[in-house]
């Protein structure tokens, strides 16, 4: 009986090599210095993929049975291996705009920026809108913003609208303030500002926040084919920078389209998560027609409604509990905590993720507020999803009293650490020493028990990786600046930060069973590094580099050395 049960097996069970062949991958990488970010398993060596998933992640002894005459062998030389990173909070099409129009990042004076604006001007027809991007004045000596007046000057033929970095604020010239019809009797927006001479009552230029889209309508928009040029062109460089996803902050109905279109097309490898604007409406088409999920091989999904609830400090536009300390107003809320109630209740019944721009603290106390009142009205039981994962985009400058509640109603921080390492530079100014305390706050929301989904805001910021991991780990400027205010027991751990742009984001998409860790089963989004970014001296961070970017197994960039 026995020798016939053993004829049984050896007939019934597939021979070693047959084992082999079964497990053969198509990618092996072999001599990495891989951090996984698995908690099981948090080092290896080799990783095995086939098709878009990983079949095998461990020791390069191990992996060589994953090998085979048809499979890609790649060896990795050292080169660190982290999981796909993913950008928590990006602007894709206003990353692909500042590679097209006049970018003005990196002006360090008026002067600067008035001569930059010029030499386009130069360049444009009379009556041609120039238009532009990126100028910051926190750093001009003296940080005063630029005026009508100022622009005038070099543009008299013109009309001219340029955004701050951070896109609430603007300036306009007079053809501009005049196409838009905008006087010393024009009323400010809700939610906007006009600023005016203090004497005459004149329009200085500036326009913050919902003013802006005063002129911005009289601007004549970027043809479909623009749009999908700035597109591409933001996507191959989140690609080339080792971006696997970018979460989208925000978008309308036409470009929802227009994605959808070019990953059709197959003409995108970026994986995307996308949200509308709201209330509006984009939310309302959400709402009715529920999200898109996980399409084009799980590459595009619109989940989510993002709404704008107030400005940015460098503007004075960030609504606070108390004045700015370095002038009368205390800001504003963008939108109205009325209309916000009924969309916020149906996205819980629908399942729908909401994701809220707050950036002061009154604008963080009043979003928790109104979230946490949602969340009770629609019990766990009417919703379509118990967990919704709701979202507070920035949470820059909180009320201690506040920065325990979103742990408590599990809400996600999605913080932007190069923010704290720019705006630092002025946030004492702005803020006042003691409001400081609860500014950029990140390790203590992580003790808190707090999710933090970190990104850099791009095109507000310059949307690399390495800024980010280094911003939030050296608490330093780019130049290893450190000054009173800048709390560095606010920086986090290498491992946190590490996190906090792999797997924390993928839990903040609802992505955490299919990516975010190098696991068995999980989507081959890979991200390999130049040096090994968990060891190296802080300032050499910076100048780490992305040699590959891997996305569901494809190689998407590689400027790695020729093997």
């Amino acid at each position: 009986m026995r020798i016939i049960l053993l004829l049984v097996l050896v007939l019934v069970l597939p021979s070693s090599s047959q084992s082999e062949a079964v497990a053969a991958a198509d990618t092996v990488f072999l001599n990495g210095n891989v951090y996984t970010v698995a908690d099981a398993q948090p080092h290896a060596q080799a990783i095995a993929i086939k098709g878009a998933h990983i079949i095998f992640v461990g020791s390069n002894d191990e992996a060589k049975k994953y090998s085979g005459a048809q499979v890609r062998t790649i060896d990795l030389h050292g080169a660190t291996v982290v999981p796909g990173m993913t950008d928590s909070h990006y602007h894709i099409l206003g990353v692909g705009e500042r590679e097209l129009h006049l970018n003005l990042e990196g002006v360090r004076s008026l002067d600067a920026f008035l001569a930059k604006v010029k030499a386009r001007v130069a360049q444009s027809e009379p009556g041609k809108w120039i238009t532009g991007r990126g100028w910051i004045e926190t750093f001009w000596k003296p940080p005063v913003f630029p005026t009508r007046e100022d622009l005038d000057r070099i543009a008299p033929n013109n009309p001219v609208f340029l955004e701050r970095a951070d896109g609430h604020g603007a300036v306009a010239n007079s053809q501009a303030l005049k196409i838009a019809g905008i006087d010393a009797q024009t009323s400010g927006p809700f939610g906007g500002e006009i600023l005016r001479d203090k004497k005459t009552g004149a329009a200085l230029g500036m326009l913050l926040d919902n003013a802006m889209e005063l002129v911005g309508k009289k601007i004549p928009p970027p043809t479909p084919e623009e749009n999908e040029k700035a597109f591409l062109l933001g996507a191959q460089r989140s690609l080339r920078l080792g971006w696997c996803e970018i979460q989208n902050a925000g978008s309308y109905l036409p470009e929802v389209e227009m994605m959808r279109k070019l990953y059709s097309e197959g003409k995108v490898k970026l994986r995307i998560y996308n949200a509308v604007y709201g209330p509006g409406v984009p939310a309302e088409e959400l709402l009715k027609d529920g999200p898109i999920l996980n399409a084009y091989d799980h590459h595009f999904t619109t989940r989510t409604i993002k709404v704008i609830f107030d400005g940015s400090l460098g503007s004075r536009s960030a609504a606070l509990l108390q004045p700015y300390s370095d002038s009368a107003t205390s800001g504003f809320l963008t939108q109205k905590e009325s209309e916000l109630r009924p969309m916020l209740k149906e996205a819980l019944r629908r399942g729908i993720q909401v994701e809220t721009h707050a950036i002061g603290d009154r604008t963080n106390r009043t979003i928790l507020d109104l979230y946490e009142e949602a969340f009770k009205a629609v019990p766990p039981n009417d919703r379509k999803i118990v967990e919704p994962r709701w979202r507070v985009e920035h949470a820059q400058i909180l009320s201690p009293s506040d920065l325990p509640r979103f742990a408590k109603l599990g809400v996600i921080a999605s913080m932007q650490p190069s923010h704290a390492i720019s705006d630092l530079f002025f946030a004492a100014r702005r803020l006042g020493m003691k409001r400081l305390a609860g500014a950029y706050a990140w390790q203590s929301l992580l003790k808190s028990g707090a999710i933090i989904a970190a990104g850099s805001d791009a095109p507000v910021e310059r949307g690399e990786p390495m800024i980010e991991f280094y911003a939030a780990v050296a608490r330093k400027s780019v130049d290893g600046f450190s000054g009173p205010g800048w709390h560095p027991e606010e920086a986090v751990t290498r491992e946190q930060a590490l996190k906090m742009l792999t797997r924390w984001p993928a839990y903040a998409a609802f992505e955490e069973h299919e990516k975010g860790s190098i696991e068995v089963g999980k989507l081959a989004d890979l991200t390999i590094l130049s040096a090994d970014i968990m060891k190296i001296p802080e300032p050499e961070i910076l100048r780490t580099r992305c040699l590959m970017t891997v996305v569901g197994g494809e190689v998407a960039f590689d400027a790695s050395p020729q093997r």
